[in-house]
């Protein structure tokens, strides 16, 4: 897992085509102004042996468990508690907001062989396609 608390460490994701939508990404969180961790936040992104559980203690949430009712993905009840999840030609783009300042995490799920298949599997079904979460 690649954790990401400053927009400079981009360069050290190995999938060529993630670091220029991380950038993206905290340029957008930044909106002109300099990163600060405790205000805009940070981005992980996944790497094939990570399992979902690893990632829930990193970002301190759970992801295929709903964080009010408990349900797990898989389910009939379950419903994701992310603020938005988007699918990219390569990755999944899931969004985390802990508090009404903004600060979040923005986690990128590479399509990989190897990544945690739950994670993959949850991402597959509710994730909207980039393009209309844009037009949104």
């Amino acid at each position: 897992m690649i954790v990401l608390n400053d927009p400079h460490l981009a360069n050290r994701i190995p999938d060529p085509a993630i670091p220029s939508l991380v950038q993206q990404r905290f340029s957008e969180v930044c909106a002109g102004e300099p990163y600060d961790y405790d205000l805009h936040g940070y981005m992980v992104v996944v790497e094939p042996g990570d399992s979902a559980e690893a990632l829930e203690r990193e970002i301190g949430f759970p992801i295929l468990r709903n964080s009010f009712d408990n349900t797990c993905y898989g389910e009939p009840d379950f419903t994701p508690s992310f603020e938005a999840l988007e699918e990219h030609e390569s990755c999944y783009e899931m969004v985390f907001i802990f508090n009404g300042e903004g600060f979040g995490v923005g986690i990128f799920i590479p399509k990989q062989h190897g990544v945690d298949g739950d994670l993959l599997a949850m991402c597959a079904e509710y994730a909207v396609p980039a393009q209309a979460a844009a037009l949104a």
